[in-house]
């Protein structure tokens, strides 16, 4: 090698040095402004953040596999049967009738693509009292929505009733519950039921409710004072505060109205046509 070839290679190494050791001094020059500028501005993460310690990187990498392989690996059996307890309402009213019991509740059995669902909602004023029972199975038929069919049974002062229901239930857009059931009961009787809520998270314990139902009936059946067409709507408020998840007291209000000849029917027996209610009660589920 020349002694001209090992000068200019002496020449290009300590360049090299110099510009990789200048390269070291500008880093260490910006992680000094950098520390400068937390400790003259204060930190501005969250306390969380602080803590924050990232998880080490997976020390294996996994292999490719089938989704019912995942499913396996990962508990996620969608066809595995469970079940649940849920009183939605369970709650003390002001009515003007006088305290009232009131009550919504549903109990179900199955996997994620079907249910045995049993439903009963109703209330009770000193001894008189009505409600209803469901039992329903209930299928699903797209990602939001399920389908539900089954029998129900109405009961109260008055006399007894059985149908025959099915209808849809799921989320609509927005985040909206919504449930609308069809019913075919004896001597050609017929009813719908619609209802739609919506869960406003104040914060991760306080929640808002607000829950909108609406009632018809295809004919007269005066001895349960109940008239032909659009016969009543209930709107409620209430807001809970979940303890946990899973018990959670909460207040409202809860505003009612008959319509037609219901409310006809409801003044004839010395009722009034509309109501508003303060509740009190308790969410609990398992």
């Amino acid at each position: 090698m020349s002694a001209r070839i090992r000068v200019h290679m002496a020449l290009a190494l300590t360049m090299s040095a110099a510009a990789a050791g200048a390269q070291e001094e500008h880093q260490h020059h910006e992680h000094a402004q950098h520390q400068a500028h937390h400790a003259s501005h204060g930190d501005q993460r969250t306390e969380s953040e602080r803590a924050h310690v990232p998880p080490p990187p997976p020390k294996y990498v996994m292999r490719d596999m089938s989704e019912e392989e995942m499913a396996e690996m990962m508990g996620m059996d969608d066809t595995a049967p469970f079940g649940m307890v849920l009183f939605d309402q369970f709650e003390w009213r002001d009515a003007d009738a006088g305290d009232t019991l009131g009550w919504d509740g549903r109990l179900w059995y199955g996997n994620d693509y079907d249910k045995a669902l049993l439903k009963t909602e109703g209330e009770r004023t000193d001894s008189e009292y009505e409600g209803s029972a469901e039992l329903l199975w209930d299928h699903v038929i797209s990602r939001w929505w399920s389908v539900q069919a089954g029998v129900a049974h109405d009961f109260g002062e008055g006399p007894s009733r059985t149908w025959a229901a099915f209808g849809v239930q799921g989320l609509a857009p927005y985040w909206f519950e919504v449930e609308a059931l069809m019913y075919a009961g004896e001597e050609g009787r017929t009813a719908a039921n619609f209802s739609a809520e919506y869960e406003m998270f104040l914060t991760q314990r306080l929640v808002l409710q607000p829950k909108v139902e609406l009632s018809a009936y295809g004919k007269d059946d005066a001895a349960n004072g109940v008239g032909s067409g659009f016969s009543d709507a209930e709107l409620a408020l209430r807001l809970r505060y979940e303890i946990r998840r899973e018990f959670a007291p909460y207040i409202g209000v809860l505003w009612s109205r008959k319509f037609g000849e219901t409310a006809d029917l409801a003044r004839a027996e010395g009722n009034d046509a509309d109501d508003v209610q303060f509740v009190a009660g308790l969410r609990v589920w398992f």
